[in-house]
């Protein structure tokens, strides 16, 4: 092995080397993230059915996906999806909600104030601030310029 060439180092290197099963993460995020999106299609169209507004039926429609999301990582659900499908659970809305729902699950021992509602934001926090901040400064800006 000391008087290998590069060509055969490289050939040593990819015999070793673990294959990529890039193809079939892509694939299992897209369809896992789509199935995630036709189930808030279907509840948003429910609710239009049963009469709501457009917005309201999109209000109804996110805070249903949070509840979901919330719900199937509070039954280990949520994160063997997400073995499975990669970034396709993260993507969609109730990815957030298992953001925000999992460290709270994970540091509940720890008490209801240091456990769970101090560690709940660990990952959504800087999104929701971020999101406070930046509608803050484009309604301003909205603002001025109207």
């Amino acid at each position: 092995m000391n008087n290998m060439t590069n060509e055969e180092y490289s050939q040593y290197i990819d015999s070793i080397s673990p294959k990529s099963e890039m193809g079939t993460h892509m694939f299992r995020a897209f369809v896992v993230g789509g199935l995630i999106c036709v189930v808030g299609q279907a509840i948003l169209n429910a609710y239009t059915s049963c009469g709501l507004s457009t917005e309201n039926a999109g209000t109804a429609t996110s805070i249903t996906m949070v509840l979901l999301g919330a719900l199937l990582t509070g039954l280990g659900l949520y994160d063997k999806m997400a073995n499975y499908a990669g970034a396709g659970t993260l993507v969609p809305i109730t990815g957030f909600a298992n953001s925000v729902a999992s460290p709270a699950l994970e540091f509940k021992t720890e008490g209801f104030v240091t456990g769970t509602a101090a560690k709940m934001f660990i990952i959504a926090g800087p999104v929701i601030v971020f999101g406070t901040v930046a509608s803050t400064v484009y309604g301003l800006i909205l603002c001025l310029i109207q």
